[in-house]
């Protein structure tokens, strides 16, 4: 979830176009209660696959466009990659792929500072630099208040992540399109031999986050990811299937196993977060660690930027989420839609030192 299309422009704190704009957001998000969800026939997987809208194309200013790939739905897909000019076939370099927010198009990388760190810093032993791969979601519907109701992003409601379909009790469901989209562009980049193969990372914001982290579940070749204020991809606001994930055989359908509980996590997200996600962004949290995953490094940052250690219940004390609160709405859609550029280093180093 985001709305952070707005950080492109965003005035200062006090400015009255902040403010009226955050009392626009405000009075879409109070308007819609977390529990309305759309009727929707819970399966294995948790939420039908979302409804396609249309499929954005990114500018890629700096890099180079990736595509068009039809995905199995026949959606033409694109991504951006941004390669140093030293990635070559001789000197590959670890690959970063960073999933962008929902609302916004994978073009948002350059809202944040990653880029800047990418021609000099090492995130595997005896390189220096690396490969940045930014797929493109695709504009659907969501399970997040408005106005984040629809827009791009990434489907993790469909939670059907293996390679090619998979039967259960006699009926087939495809590949998630969004997961075999980033596979894809993965696979594409690697062939061109310029990245390690087994260095492979992932990075996102808010959507992307809840994104990076089922993805990762999902795909023992992920060697750890790194991510800012995730919406917990197993039950967020009002997704009318929720699921729990599991190491073993699901139980029933509210249960969803994942194959790479092992992954290792560090989430970075804000006190105060838009509607009231702090402590549904705790709560994949304690969801990954009861699958068997190595504890999850957890910063909770405040206004400063600075680690506070709790989430603000002046913000949101719901672990589903909820727009329910003024100030999640306002002061936390601040935060959320700023990228923490003074995390960005540390979350490298953890991603370095977790391979």
């Amino acid at each position: 979830m985001s709305v952070s299309y707005l950080s492109h422009n965003r005035e200062p704190h006090g400015s009255s176009v902040a403010v009226v704009i955050l009392t626009v957001i405000a009075v879409a998000m109070l308007a819609v209660s977390p529990s309305a969800s759309a009727t929707a026939t819970c399966g294995p997987f948790g939420d039908p696959p979302q409804t396609l809208i249309s499929n954005p194309i990114p500018n890629c200013v700096g890099g180079t466009v990736l595509g068009p790939w039809n995905d199995s739905d026949g959606t033409p897909r694109y991504a951006c990659l941004y390669q140093p000019s030293f990635a070559t076939t001789s000197s590959p370099l670890p690959l970063l792929v960073w999933l962008h927010p929902s609302l916004v198009t994978a073009d948002s990388i350059i809202s944040t500072n990653i880029l800047s760190f990418q021609n000099d810093f090492s995130l595997a032993p005896g390189t220096n630099g690396f490969v940045v791969l930014t797929p493109e979601g695709r504009n659907t519907t969501h399970f997040y208040p408005a106005p984040d109701n629809q827009g791009p992003g990434w489907d993790n409601w469909y939670r059907q992540f293996a390679p090619g379909p998979v039967t259960v009790n006699g009926q087939s469901y495809p590949e998630n399109v969004d997961a075999a989209t980033i596979d894809h562009f993965i696979g594409e980049v690697q062939s061109s031999g310029t990245v390690l193969i087994d260095k492979t990372f992932v990075s996102g914001w808010s959507n992307g986050s809840a994104m990076s982290y089922i993805y990762a579940l999902n795909r023992p070749s992920v060697n750890s990811i790194a991510v800012y204020s995730a919406p917990d991809p197993f039950n967020a606001f009002n997704d009318p299937c929720p699921q729990t994930p599991v190491e073993d055989q699901p139980s029933t359908i509210a249960e969803i196993a994942v194959p790479n509980p092992k992954t290792q996590s560090y989430q970075v997200h804000n006190s105060c977060d838009i509607a009231g996600l702090c402590p549904n962004s705790e709560m994949i949290i304690s969801q990954v660690a009861n699958v068997g995953a190595n504890p999850d490094e957890d910063v909770i940052i405040g206004a400063l930027k600075q680690p506070v250690g709790y989430c603000d219940p002046l913000c949101g004390t719901d672990p589903d989420g909820s727009p329910s609160s003024i100030a999640g709405v306002t002061v936390g859609s601040l935060d959320h839609l700023e990228w923490p550029v003074t995390w960005t280093e540390p979350m490298l180093n953890f991603l370095a030192t977790h391979q």
